[in-house]
Formats: structure tokens, sequence, C-alpha cells
């Protein structure tokens, strides 16, 4: 009992120490300005004030073009990585074909290269093809997988036993028909940890939309609410509320999934 006490007094520590941050941006959200200059930052608000918020979302600064924006953005990187990861895992692992394992070492080698690494030739290369400033232009180089996912997904269907795939090619399946009966079935756990990663990944993205896009035409979440940072740094009331909107997303996301998540992390074989 008394290690379960320590146990828990030191994950509690942890947590709050984790949600600190997340809990004061929330606080001095709904403080006015003069709040905010007057009073201790750890000082609760009195009275609350929506005014920050209603700002962002029906005033001058409106954040909502922006969200409508990467939502889109994140939907289109979702759709494609999920799709071309699942199809070049199931390659990877279950057919065989001259050089596979060579392609796949190589194609991972990619995770130790930094992505600034490319940057500057992959705007380049979008820019001579027209696609600066545009929307294909920050959701193409993500959309076509990730080496992350397929490794992962390669080793996950690596682990399931040959003898269902077997069965359902007795039953006349096919690769795709052992892809979406069997394979995929099995997979939802580790599909819903990718979708979150996914999704978390390109709705924080900043760096590729700042260099591909300019003006305010194609740009996103995180790339506004820096502006507003630098366009308004003395209001910092303003600039809490902007980051405690663009997470309340990530945090309903990691809600809803949250029991496929764990479930990943604990899978250990198969019924």
């Amino acid at each position: 009992m008394r290690r379960a006490v320590l146990i828990y007094l030191g994950l509690g520590s942890l947590a709050v120490l984790i949600l600190a941050p997340y809990l004061l941006s929330v606080q001095t959200s709904v403080k006015t300005p003069r709040q905010f200059a007057q009073q201790s930052p750890l000082t609760p608000p009195h009275p609350l004030t929506g005014g920050n918020y209603a700002e962002l979302l029906v005033g001058g600064h409106s954040l909502i073009p922006p969200l409508v924006i990467t939502g889109q953005v994140v939907l289109v990187v979702v759709l494609g990585q999920l799709t071309c990861s699942v199809l070049a895992a199931y390659a990877f692992a279950r057919l065989d074909f001259p050089g596979r394992d060579a392609l796949f070492g190589v194609y991972l080698a990619t995770l130790m290269v930094p992505a600034v690494a490319v940057l500057v030739p992959r705007f380049v290369l979008l820019s001579r093809v027209g696609l600066a400033n545009t929307f294909w232009g920050i959701v193409l180089p993500s959309m076509f997988g990730s080496p992350y996912a397929i490794f992962l997904l390669r080793q996950f269907f690596r682990a399931v036993p040959q003898e269902l795939l077997d069965a359902a090619r007795i039953d006349g399946a096919g690769h795709l028909g052992v892809l979406r009966h069997v394979l995929l079935p099995l997979s939802r756990p580790i599909l819903a940890t990718l979708l979150i990663i996914t999704v978390v990944t390109h709705w924080n993205d900043f760096l590729w939309p700042l260099v591909i896009t300019s003006g305010v035409r194609w740009q996103v979440l995180t790339v506004a609410v820096a502006g507003l940072q630098s366009q308004y740094q003395g209001n910092w009331t303003l600039v809490t509320a902007a980051t405690t909107l663009a997470t309340m997303p990530l945090l309903v996301l990691f809600t809803i999934f949250q029991r496929h998540l764990v479930r990943s992390i604990t899978i250990t074989g198969l019924k």
C-alpha cells in the first residue's frame, strides 16, 4: 500500500506539472487585459470574460478561416497517408518481390533525415511546378505515407498468423480481399493510433505551411496564431485564447480515440 501511494503521488505530481501550462493558458484566456496587467498570472480571473474568444470567433481577428483550412489539410493528409501506408505496409509485409527488404531498409533510413534538410529542395520543386501558395502545395509532400506509419503497420501485418491469410485465400480472396476483410479489421487499434499521430502532427505543423504559403489565402491555424502573437504581442489574453482554441480539437480527438490508443499499446497477441 505504501508503494502504491508513493507511485500515485509521483504520477499525480507529474500530471500537475504537465497540465499546469495548459491550465494557466486557459485561465489567462478568460481575463481582460487590465486583469492580466494588474494581477499575478496565478490569480483566478474575477469576473470571467469571454471577450477574447468572441474576438477570435466573430470579431475582426477571426480564426475561423485558418481553422477551416487546417481541417481540410489534415483531412486530405490523413486519408492519403493512411491509404498509402496501408498498401505499402502490406506490400513490404506479405508480397515477395526482388529487393523488398533492401528497399524497405532504404526507405526506413529516411527517418534519420531531418525535415529541414529537404525543406529548400521541396520548396524549389513545388514552386517550379506552380504549386507555391496553393492548397496542394501544403498537402502533397505529406500525402503518400510516412516511414513511421509504414514501419508500424508492416510489423503488425507480419505478426498476423499466416493461417488466417491462407483461410481467406481458400475462400477466394485476393490481395485486396485479404487486406480488407482480415488485416484491416485486426488493425483498428493501430490505425487509430496512426490517425491520432497524423492529425496531431499536421494540425501543429508550422514550418512547411509558413514556407510554402504567403498572405492569408491559405494560412493555416499555427501560422495565424503565430502572426497574432507578433501583431498583438502585448495582448497576451488574446494570444492565450487563440492557443487554447487551437488545442481544443486535439483534446476532443484524443478523448474519443483514447481507448483505441491504449489498446494499440497493450496488444500482445491475437484472439
